[in-house]
């Protein structure tokens, strides 16, 4: 992907697109994001979760993740501690150590690395790959994709979801230009 693509997919991104840049590539290389559907979507993806490169921490405080067991948040701090980072914002101390695992970086012990453009990039990449969200963009599944990352897999439509209007114009774009 070259800086005028992500620049008409990230319209808003402006000098955040060529930070980036490089470390979206290499991510996308490096887990198999390299189709044209996969790329679009998860392009996509990234530039709704993130506010076009916008934030690599969420914006809430983590205080809703507090002592979920679902997420590997077990002890006092947790939810605040391991809430959404990166691109496509990891959330929670077990996915932080699945990440880091793979990734080769102690998240338990940093978790701001997933706050670094590499990082974020990477982590996202390994979200994709982990949750197989290839097989949803290759089929042209762009509803499903959304629902396995942040909507909820059929428990809301597409007209009512978190964002959905928002994702649809990025994934759009995305496909226009790549």
């Amino acid at each position: 992907m070259r800086i005028e693509q992500l620049n008409q997919i990230m319209p808003t991104a402006g000098k955040r697109a060529a930070l980036f840049l490089n470390a979206l590539n290499s991510a996308m290389a490096e887990f198999g994001i390299t189709g044209k559907l996969n790329q679009a979507a998860f392009l996509a993806t990234l530039a709704h979760e993130s506010g076009q490169l916008r934030y690599m921490l969420e914006l809430a405080d983590g205080t809703a993740y507090e002592m979920r067991k679902d997420l590997g948040n077990t002890w006092p701090g947790d939810g605040v501690r391991f809430k959404g980072r990166g691109v496509i914002q990891i959330t929670g101390r077990a996915n932080y150590a699945a990440c880091g695992a793979v990734l080769g970086l102690d998240l338990i012990s940093n978790p701001e690395l997933l706050e670094i453009p590499e990082n974020a990039c990477r982590s996202a990449a390994w979200f994709w790959e982990v949750n197989k969200l290839n097989r949803w963009a290759d089929a042209g599944d762009f509803d499903g994709v959304s629902d396995v990352v942040n909507r909820g897999r059929k428990t809301a439509t597409a007209s009512d979801s978190n964002g959905w209007a928002d994702r649809l114009a990025f994934y759009t774009a995305a496909l226009k230009v790549l």
